[in-house]
Formats: C-alpha cells, structure tokens, sequence
C-alpha cells in the first residue's frame, strides 16, 4: 500500500554530467605553471568521460559488487580465478584506453608523467580502488628493464592501451598488466625478513630461473598477468618475475588462499598467496631486491599522493554541490558564514594538496636535472605523507557539510561515504607516515638537500611574512635534523612551505593569502572552519565550484 504523506523537496539534485576537467581551475592552474606546453587535449576528452552518468553506475556497481574467489571450478580443480562484476572491467578499459599505466614507458615525448598524472588524479574522483593495477603496472614496468629478455616480450604489452582480463598466456594478448608481491605475515614493512625462499632452478630464455615457496600477506590485484615479487636468494632479498600463467600456457604455482576484507577499496581485490614451487625469473642482480622495490616505491607513492588529492577534490565537489542547494534556516547552506568558512577552508587544502602533487610529477618528467633529481627524492616522501595524511580529516568534514546524506551508502551520496572509506588507504599502502619520515631522513642523506629546497621557495621570498620566517628556518633544521624524532614534524612544515610557494606563483593572491594566514601564521584551529574573518571567502569559493 502506498500513502502520500508528503512531497519531496529541498534535495540537491545529483552531481553529474560535468567535465572534470574543464572545471577544475585550481589543477589547470598548476599544470600551466608547471607545464605550460603540455597539450591538454586528451585530459578534456578523459574528463568529460568521467563525469558522465554511465561512468558514475560502473563506478557504484564495481563497489557494490565486490570481487569474488574461484579456487577450484566444479569439478574440483584448482582455478584460483577471482570474478569482477562487468563495470569493474568497464573502469579498466577506460583507464588503460587513457594510458594511465603505461604512458610514461610508451615512448612518447612530452610530459608524459605530468600527463600521466593529471589523468590518474581526474580518475580518481571518479572511482579510486581499480587504480591499484593500474598504478603497479606504471611502477613495475621499467623495473623489469632489468631482465632485457623478459622485457622485450613483455614491454609492449604493458604499454599497450589494449585491456585483455582473460587468464590466457602473455603472447595471445595485446595488453597485460602486473602487481607486486612484498610484504609477509611477520614483517610488514620490513621487508628483510621475508622468508619465502628462492632456489636457484637452472635458466633459459629469460635467464636465471628459480622455485619459490613461500607466501606474501598482502598481495593485491591478483589477476594481474604477472607480479614482481621479493624472495631470499641465495645472495639475499632478490627480486623476481613471477607469471601466473607460464610460457607453456599452465597455471603457476601461486594459490590465492583468500580475499582480504577491507575497510575501503572494494572494487580491488587484494589477497594473500602461497607459492609452492612457483617459477620465476631474477631481475637484476642477487641480492639487490630492497634497492629496486624502493625504486618502485617512489612511482607508487606518487600515485597515493595523486589519489588522495583526487578524492580532496571529488568531495570538495560534492560538498560544494550540495550546500549550492539545500536550504536550512531560511537560506542556502552556502550561504550560512561557518559554512562559508568550512568550505573555503576545504578549496584552500585542496588546491595546495593538488599543487604539490603536480610538482611532484614534474620533478619525474625532469629526472636528467640535478635540482628535479633531489626534488623528487625530497618531495615522494613529503608528499605521501601530509597529503595522505590530511585526506581522512578532509574526507570527514567534507562528510559533514552534506549531514546525513553524506554518510549513507546509497545514491550520488554514497559517493562520499566511498571517498571517506578509501582515504585511509593511500596513508597506510606503499609506507605508512612513520616509513615515510624515515625515508625523508634517508634522503636528507643524499646530496645537497638543503640547497634544493632552499631554491624552491626562493621565488615566493617576500610575499608573505609567515612563509619567510619558515623558509627561513628550514634549510639549518634540514642540515641538523639527525633524529628521527623530530621528522614528522619536519615533513610537515616542509610540505606545507613547498605548497605555500607554489601557490603563490600559481594560485590567485586571496588563495595564496589565506592558505599563509591559517596554516604558517598561526590563525588557525585544529578543525577545517576557522579560517579568520578577513579571507576573501566568495572569491576562494568561486573558484572551487565544480560547475
């Protein structure tokens, strides 16, 4: 029986239909400031794909309908297949037809990091957690350049923007994808206590061959075609190539023993293997296997880094959405001053998180520059960690400015309950914010640190009296820092002059101004909303709208 008891209203209509792009200012700025000849004709095309309301279903659908694990068919034999809902395979053929995997590594000329990057961040606000292949096939590719055999046949593959989820072998496929397998039940991060063990197995085409057994706790995206995973050598932690099906067309020894649960990243299938005597291939040298996983790390953590600042953006983008239209105590809720407050608040945090992610990528496309060199290696740390570590408090008052309907997982509103349940992971996967003080310490180690930073913030020298005093500060406290005590807090102040500078050259002066005002200054809280009441509020908003 239906009743009518009364008439809907006052509820926003859905955020859709809308180029991500084309109305983001704040990242067009950047990659005009930091690549201003880069053509951006394929990110216009890419992000008024992703805003459609077909994209948005594949998006919804590929989290509803989570992966499942096949270990045997029904006949009893072992399969070890996980089954993805059909929109999951739809996000990765858009993101591989895109080359968010393999643009870098295909040859072309340009910026194709910056490129790359820009595109990785736009997907993300659409649908994070299917990136994670995405993104280890980007950092695992030129790793594998190691094994010059294995690499010639694999390396088109990887680069191609053909997408193939068909457990078959690499030479009947036009494109493939790979994952990495590192961490274990006992070690975690400290990956030099890995126990899986790597017996020297003759070699062949693709030169030395091993057995490994052992198993990996995380072990995400499985059915990728092939993994680069670490093992003991009989040198030490090596590093191998390991297909899931062999040259011969037969399953590899690696049995998927379950799929993980998590609390975000549903789409994804992350698992824990065992190898039993699996095959695998050595890249580069015995021995050498943290030195190359840490190589790989820097791409990855880039990656989180671009992620967490796509999500910044997407629920900057709802928040500002709905606010724009419902009504409380007699006017919009954009128009209520602490909502005013809230929101600006959120625009300024996200424009510096989506600067200092752009900065990061250019430092990767200008690898041949000393100053780019140690940018990149002081920046990967710093980024990963204050940018992923302010997501989830983003992710939460972004939540708050929609009350209810944010935190329901149904609708165009359970889009920011996705958002708030995947934030945690960029802070936590690839290094957790403690692994990344301590690399920011390893780095500190390397070169002329100081004098690079130093040179980044020179061209905002005197535009704002708090960032002074700070850049000023910081070359000596990067010189002295010796404990690992103090390196959060090091990382912290780091990124937060690294964003203040490049907002000052890319960034409208209100954005720049008030960003300096609440974050080094001191006028500011410990909550999003309590930016002072000189901010220039309407322009700040204006600009953040995502339509």
């Amino acid at each position: 029986m239906s009743v009518i008891t009364h008439e809907v209203y006052n509820q926003p209509a859905p955020l859709v239909g809308y180029n991500l792009f084309e109305t983001n200012p704040p990242l067009k700025d950047a990659l005009k400031f930091n690549a201003p000849q880069l053509d951006t004709a394929a990110l216009h095309v890419l992000g008024a794909k992703l805003g459609t309301a077909e994209m948005q279903t594949h998006a919804r659908l590929a989290n509803v309908h989570t992966p499942q694990l096949h270990s045997h068919d029904r006949f009893g034999r072992r399969i070890d297949q996980v089954e993805f809902h059909p929109s999951y395979h739809a996000l990765m053929t858009a993101a591989t037809e895109a080359g968010l995997h393999g643009t870098p590594w295909a040859g072309q000329s340009g910026l194709p990091h910056m490129l790359r990057a820009t595109g990785f961040m736009l997907f993300t606000e659409l649908e994070p957690s299917i990136l994670c292949p995405i993104s280890m096939t980007y950092a695992a590719t030129p790793a594998l350049r190691r094994n010059e055999a294995i690499y010639a046949e694999w390396g088109p593959r990887l680069t191609s923007r053909a997408y193939d989820p068909v457990l078959k072998p690499y030479s009947q496929k036009l494109g493939v994808t790979m994952g990495m397998g590192m961490t274990e039940k006992q070690g975690g991060s400290d990956v030099r206590v890995n126990t899986t063990q790597a017996v020297p197995d003759g070699s062949d085409a693709w030169g030395q061959r091993y057995r490994l057994t052992g198993h990996k706790w995380f072990f995400s995206a499985p059915m990728c075609d092939a993994f680069l995973v670490l093992a003991q050598a009989p040198a030490g932690l090596s590093c191998f190539f390991l297909p899931r099906v062999l040259p011969d067309g037969s399953l590899n020894a690696l049995y998927i023993q379950r799929l993980k649960d998590k609390l975000g990243n549903k789409a994804n299938a992350s698992s824990e293997v065992e190898f039993v005597q699996a095959t695998a291939w050595l890249v580069g040298e015995e021995g050498r296997g943290v030195p190359q996983i840490l190589e790989m790390g820097t791409m990855t953590r880039l990656d989180c880094a671009l992620g967490s600042s796509g999500l910044m953006r997407q629920a900057l983008a709802l928040a500002l959405h709905h606010t724009r239209q419902r009504q409380a105590f007699g006017k919009r809720l954009v128009e209520h001053d602490l909502m005013r407050n809230v929101l600006a608040d959120l625009a300024i945090e996200s424009e510096a998180a989506c600067a200092l992610s752009i900065r990061l990528a250019r430092a990767f496309d200008h690898q041949n520059q000393a100053h780019e060199q140690l940018m990149a290696r002081l920046l990967t740390p710093i980024a990963k960690f204050w940018i992923c570590k302010r997501g989830s408090y983003f992710a939460q008052e972004a939540m708050e400015c929609l009350g209810g309907n944010g935190y329901v997982e149904e609708g165009g509103e359970g889009v920011m309950a996705r958002i708030y349940r995947e934030m945690p992971v960029n802070s936590i996967w690839e290094g957790a914010g403690n692994i990344m003080a301590l690399d920011l310490l390893r780095a500190l180690r390397k070169g002329d640190i100081a004098s690079a930073l130093e040179q980044e913030l020179v061209p905002a020298r005197g535009m704002h009296p708090a960032l002074d005093r700070l850049a000023q500060s910081l070359p000596h406290r990067v010189e002295a820092m010796a404990s690992e005590m103090e390196a959060r807090r090091l990382a912290q102040d780091v990124a937060l002059a690294v964003q203040a500078a490049l907002l000052a050259q890319s960034a409208p002066a209100e954005v720049f101004a008030a960003f300096c005002d609440s974050r080094l200054a001191g006028n500011w809280g410990h909550t999003f909303g309590s930016l002072g009441a000189g901010t220039a509020f309407d322009a700040i908003l204006q600009r953040a709208l995502p339509a």
